[in-house]
């Protein structure tokens, strides 16, 4: 293979580049992914461009510093001048406001109806990174106080814990607000006997009538002790659901309706699905409620929230302010928009399984943590992902396409490479005999070979196959080189083994992949489908890591029993 002038020129500057910067002769791999970067039509032919690159590292490790930067400037200054460019540190999150001697205490506080998605992770990531740079607490309390309409799974309070320890985020407490019920009660009773909330019976509408035209409903100024034994009867279940709700009182004529006398309990008989719990408790707090005598009992000091959220904080401002609290800082955010997934929610995505649309939680189609883990995406590209993405009150439209690229970075030199032929063609070879195959597991680190064993058949992908035409002239990847002689059935004659005839002539021969007659069966689920074809024998010794499908992209194996089961992770 003959290497163009830019090519070597290209590999000369990264080598040089690297010298400047580290102060020593870069090794090969150092320089070999800048060069793929951005030279791709060398990709193919790695084996074959690593002792080039040795040569010419050769000749660089001959200098010395002053030699290698009055190079570099002389072929390539703008490399000289991204040395010199500083990058910003601990991108994407900005300092907290701490006063001196303050103990940090942040919290994520999920619904537990169904397990973490991909949203849930932006709260888990960035309160547990704040918690890890001030040497602080992170509290994990859910919330899970309303066993109707957002009722909670069973599974899903261990898959918060479990996934939240995945992505480096273990919580160091635990809370369960269901739990805790007792403490909102004795809450609720102190504000009544303070005078700051009352039963109030009106219909949803009618008390609506009464909020829109500043106006207190009828229920609002009766005594402390009627509210007392309205409040009694609420717990004790005397009254149905929806017949009674305890209001806190604010400013009525607050010039925001949301504001005004805000519910704080309501009436569910359904059982709670903890059967410790079940049908205990009838008189059930509100979030704002909830939330506001928790981060209060918990010593939050910091609380992230969606900036759709901020008039939670001026109605908790309230109840903090009867009890003489001090609220804590709070920073708002905007909403995150994953063009991949569109709108979701937890509740419609478990109505979805339930009716066999998804095959589970961790159905490769869907945005959950569970789904991106199986098919294997790094936690430490999530958390990247998400820190970089930082904290502010814009809402961001974003691509997945920016996850898969930090994930590929963090596997690319890990992920071995093997051949999966999907939607196969049989093709029988000309002129050739059963041989052995054995291709690098990896182009450019130093990982050893897979051994194929090749008949004079074998398979190649569909795509491939309808586009050819006789006389055709093709290369095998790491095997050699065909021209097709008939399409139906598919047949070619072996016409060498040398790379060389991939590089000659004015048109650039093609090289496809292939997999063996003799190989496995390997199924790969992916957000965009299935595909079914064959692989090599060897994938089945890659249970439950991530490899590369040459020409289709990297996958996670799953399970390798009767066929093999990968998830597709990205391109």
């Amino acid at each position: 293979m003959t290497l163009n002038d830019n090519d070597i020129k290209t590999i000369e500057k990264y080598a040089l580049q690297n010298a400047v910067k580290y102060g020593k002769a870069p090794q090969i791999g150092a320089v070999m992914g800048r060069v793929m970067g951005e030279c791709p039509h060398l990709r193919p032919m790695a084996k074959e461009v690593t002792p080039v690159i040795g040569e010419i590292l050769g000749e660089v490790a001959k200098g010395d510093a002053d030699s290698w930067r009055e190079r570099l400037e002389a072929i390539a200054p703008e490399l000289i001048e991204e040395l010199s460019v500083k990058k910003e540190p601990d991108k994407g999150l900005k300092p907290l406001d701490i006063t001196d001697g303050e103990k940090v205490v942040m919290r994520f506080a999920p619904n537990p109806n169904g397990p973490p998605t991909l949203g849930s992770a932006r709260g888990i990531v960035i309160n547990s990174e704040y918690v890890k740079r001030y040497d602080g607490t992170f509290i994990m309390r859910f919330d899970d106080t309303d066993p109707q309409t957002k009722r909670p799974m069973l599974e899903a309070y261990d898959w918060y814990i479990e996934d939240c320890t995945w992505l480096g985020a273990a919580p160091d407490k635990v809370v369960l607000a269901s739990d805790r019920m007792q403490m909102y009660y004795d809450y609720a009773k102190k504000l009544i006997e303070m005078g700051q909330a009352y039963a109030c019976f009106c219909e949803s509408g009618e008390f609506k009538k009464y909020k829109d035209a500043k106006e207190p409903c009828p229920h609002r100024n009766e005594s402390i002790g009627v509210n007392l034994e309205h409040w009694k009867k609420m717990v004790v279940g005397e009254y149905g659901e929806k017949v009674a709700v305890l209001r806190i009182k604010t400013d009525i004529k607050h010039k925001d309706p949301a504001i005004r006398d805000f519910g704080a309990f309501r009436i569910v008989k359904v059982p709670h699905p903890r059967p410790e719990i079940g049908n205990k408790y009838v008189a059930w707090p509100l979030l704002d409620f909830e939330g506001a005598i928790e981060d209060h009992e918990l010593g939050m000091t910091h609380i992230i929230r969606g900036k759709d959220l901020m008039d939670s904080e001026k109605r908790q401002g309230y109840i903090y302010k009867y009890f003489g609290w001090n609220y804590p800082k709070t920073t708002h955010w905007g909403r995150i928009k994953i063009h991949e997934f569109g709108k979701f929610s937890t509740s419609g995505l478990r109505h979805a399984i339930e009716e066999g649309e998804y095959s589970g939680w961790d159905d490769p189609r869907l945005p959950t943590l569970r789904a991106l883990r199986r098919r294997g995406i790094k936690p430490e590209a999530i958390r990247k992902f998400m820190i970089e993405m930082g904290v502010g009150e814009t809402d961001v439209s974003i691509s997945l396409d920016t996850l898969y690229a930090e994930n590929r970075k963090m596997i690319d030199s890990i992920a071995n490479r093997y051949f999966f032929v999907w939607d196969p063609v049989e093709i029988e070879i000309h002129g050739t005999k059963p041989r052995t195959s054995t291709p690098p597991l990896h182009p450019t680190e130093d990982r050893g070979h897979r051994t194929i064993e090749v008949d004079t058949k074998m398979y190649v992908c569909s795509e491939d196959a309808e586009k050819l035409e006789i006389g055709d002239k093709l290369r095998l990847k790491d095997l050699y080189n065909i021209e097709i002689t008939s399409l139906a059935p598919l047949q070619a004659k072996h016409t060498g083994d040398s790379m060389e005839v991939v590089n000659k002539g004015e048109k650039r021969i093609r090289i496809i992949h292939w997999a063996p007659i003799n190989g496995v069966s390997v199924k790969v689920l992916a957000p965009h489908g299935e595909f079914k074809g064959i692989g090599e024998k060897q994938i089945a010794n890659e249970i439950d890591n991530t490899v590369q499908f040459e020409r289709f992209g990297f996958c996670r194996i799953d399970s390798v029993d009767h066929e093999i089961i990968a998830y597709f992770a990205h391109k």
